[in-house]
């Protein structure tokens, strides 16, 4: 299992950043993993359109049968960044570009991740880290901690 810090992810927010050459009009979240990346790249990008969608496949760990809700309205955008804080088995982040690349035939989608583990069967546009093990990430592990602490 590997921490995921938040020093270490805002360097790697500056690493995407700089990789992401397509000037998008907007980002599209995958939730929940894709939220916090979603408003760090937002601020960084100066975008204000930032939507969600939801895709969950993993309970306790395990990955189930996808589910996608929350479909967004992306009407009157050209470019658009699809992002999720780990492409695991591809799954997740295949199906939301599929579903909305079907409906919005007219937008040019890029996506984008932190960790991608190279057994996926979808490789993002762009990519930060090779994923060899569980990623534990801060705003998951921290935030759970102190609420222990405290109780």
């Amino acid at each position: 299992m590997q921490y995921y810090g938040y020093e270490m992810f805002r360097e790697d927010i500056k690493e995407l950043v700089s990789q992401i050459d397509f000037n998008p009009d907007a980002i599209v979240a995958i939730s929940r993993g894709g939220l916090t990346m979603a408003h760090f790249l937002g601020i960084a990008l100066d975008l204000r359109r930032v939507y969600t969608i939801n895709a969950s496949s993993f309970f306790n760990k395990v990955q189930q049968r996808i589910q996608i809700s929350n479909i967004p309205e992306l009407n009157g955008n050209q470019r658009i960044l699809i992002v999720d804080e780990i492409v695991d088995s591809g799954t997740s982040m295949e199906k939301v570009y599929t579903i909305l690349k079907t409906i919005y035939s007219h937008i040019d989608f890029k996506t984008a991740c932190i960790f991608h583990k190279p057994t996926a069967n979808f490789k993002p546009d762009f990519i930060v880290r090779e994923a060899k093990d569980w990623v534990e990430f801060f705003w998951e592990v921290d935030i759970v901690k102190s609420m222990r602490e405290r109780q």
